[in-house]
């Protein structure tokens, strides 16, 4: 059943201070910019939620800025901009990947890639790849500004650091030198516009046959995106041989908590991000 559209309200914000004031005034107000997974809820008449300030209009909120050390992408930033960014392309490869597994063409030309991390699914395609890239999150309020590891954000499912009054503003990716390897891979039931049953984000720097440093993210595993730290651990500083992929499987196999439902089951989850762990550097051994 179709929820009953006149039931909503909806703003629109064209500055930042704008929509600011109406998240400080305690009147239930949510943001809303690309509205993809809004709108889904809204068809299925299971969106609870009643008022709306759009952020889309905000231009520093649809920019992506580039210095030295650092790309800061506006929340409203849609995948497509991310994916036609030449800077992002060259240095972010994961993120890109991501955001073109995101739906399909309309989905990409709307959805927005701060949207897709505070719907705070564990099957976000954008969580993995951020995971990886040392991703920070700006978040601003009436009160002020304060900066949150990506890593950090994730409280619970569905849960995040993050107050009703602040709005996710940027997305701050740290510039790593060049020479790593990447990795990014989801699996669903069809190849495109599906929700993951299993998403990883592999990078990792070689040094001969030594893994000098190492960054592995997994989606849908987990009740939140997770790094998988002790895995990055058995990895980090170790040559790379059949028994370091195979210690390394050993360990993810303890570290991811994967569900069974709709979609997939616990054991499947499992299986597959072992598999393509494995297949990723087994493949970069026998190369060496």
């Amino acid at each position: 059943m179709r929820s009953y559209v006149p039931d909503y309200e909806l703003r629109v914000a064209n500055r930042l201070d704008e929509a600011l004031s109406f998240l400080a005034a305690g009147e239930d107000w949510s943001p809303i910019a690309g509205g993809t997974d809004l709108m889904v809820l809204l068809n299925a008449g299971k969106l609870f939620h009643r008022r709306f300030v759009s952020i889309k209009s905000i231009p520093e909120l649809r920019t992506i800025e580039v210095s030295n050390d650092l790309i800061s992408i506006g929340a409203a930033v849609t995948y497509r901009q991310i994916r036609e960014h030449p800077v992002l392309h060259g240095e972010f490869p994961l993120l890109c990947q991501a955001a073109s597994w995101t739906g399909g063409v309309a989905n990409q030309n709307q959805g927005t890639l701060g949207g897709n991390i505070v719907n705070a699914s564990p099957a976000a395609d954008s969580a993995p790849p951020l995971l990886v890239h040392d991703a920070r999150v700006r978040l601003i309020s009436t009160a002020g500004e304060r900066t949150v590891r990506y890593a950090d954000f994730h409280r619970g499912y569905k849960n995040l650091q993050m107050n009703a009054s602040e709005l996710l503003c940027k997305i701050e990716l740290p510039r790593r030198r060049a020479g790593w390897k990447y990795f990014g891979r989801k699996v669903g039931t069809r190849r495109a516009q599906a929700i993951s049953k299993c998403s990883i984000a592999l990078a990792l720097e070689l040094d001969s046959d030594v893994l000098a440093e190492v960054r592995l993210a997994l989606g849908s595993v987990a009740p939140i995106p997770m790094r998988c730290v002790k895995t990055e651990e058995a990895l980090r500083g170790k040559n790379l041989r059949a028994a370091t992929i195979e210690r390394a499987c050993e360990i993810l196999r303890t570290e991811i908590a994967p569900i069974d439902d709709i979609r997939s089951t616990a054991a499947y989850r499992a299986l597959v991000a072992e598999n393509l762990l494995s297949n990723f550097l087994t493949n970069l051994y026998d190369a060496q």
